[in-house]
């Protein structure tokens, strides 16, 4: 009894290893991983998605996301081309196209990529100006993806996209242009002004060669200013009124009195 119940104990034990054995080599890969197969330590390539199974022992898997992983970049401070010392700091996004190279070929690709990432910002960042950085943002942010995906291309890697997030300034440089900004709104405005000055003044010549050339039209034009300012009972109007509007009146007068001579006569 002692003997059957040894065998049977032994049996369940052996059952059990088999089942564990046999529950280790299924393998459940979702869509957005797969997983990289070794055989003794040799490269045999991805598997999934979905279940398959992985001789124990022999066989050993290792995962790999293939979702886009978005990174951000810690603050770097760096001096421009021009001498201005800036912390500036972008975010990364990148995926896994080639599972096999991204396990071979480098030990941690995120933490790889990462430290490219940091270099390359620095690089290009230090290479221009401060006016190029803010003006031509999206220049820059293309300059960084097409250098860190040329370097991340042999791991497997892909950079899709690179963008530059935040640029801070020292408190000094703030204080400069924002004067330079004010500086040049003046200059704007000043000029809108000197234009606006020189369309009225053409405008005048204008109107005075107009004038010149029928004096009576000055004349009308006086009626009908006293006419719009006519319509304030209220107040006192001192209108001042040239000899050159009276010369019509004057000439008629003349010839009234030289008329009246010539008859006297």
């Amino acid at each position: 009894m002692n003997v059957t119940f040894f065998l049977l104990a032994c049996l369940a034990v052996l059952a059990f290893i088999a089942l564990m054995i046999l529950l280790s080599a299924i393998k459940i890969v979702p869509e957005y991983e797969r997983g990289v197969i070794f055989r003794l330590g040799r490269l045999m390539g991805p598997r999934g998605p979905g279940i398959f199974f992985v001789i124990p022992v022999f066989e050993r898997m290792v995962r790999v996301d293939m979702r886009v992983i978005t990174m951000d970049v810690p603050v770097q401070e760096v001096i421009t081309l021009d001498n201005v010392t800036i912390k500036v700091n972008a975010v990364l996004y990148f995926q896994v196209i080639n599972p096999n190279w991204a396990v071979t070929k480098v030990m941690d690709y995120i933490r790889a990529t990462m430290q490219i990432a940091q270099t390359t910002l620095r690089s290009v960042v230090g290479q221009v100006e401060l006016d190029e950085l803010l003006a031509k943002r999206e220049k820059i942010n293309q300059k960084l993806q097409q250098i860190i995906d040329e370097q991340t291309e042999p791991w497997g890697i892909k950079v899709t996209i690179v963008e530059v997030k935040d640029v801070e300034l020292p408190q000094n440089m703030q204080r400069a242009m924002a004067r330079q900004a004010e500086a040049e709104r003046e200059k704007r405005a000043k000029l809108i002004h000197a234009d606006g000055e020189l369309q009225a003044s053409r405008t005048l010549a204008e109107a005075a060669r107009v004038i010149a050339s029928e004096p009576v039209t000055l004349q009308l034009r006086y009626l009908q200013t006293l006419t719009e300012i006519a319509v304030e009972k209220n107040s006192t109007i001192i209108f001042p009124l040239p000899v050159d509007t009276l010369k019509p009146f004057f000439n008629t007068m003349s010839q009234v009195n030289s008329d009246v001579r010539h008859s006297a006569d």
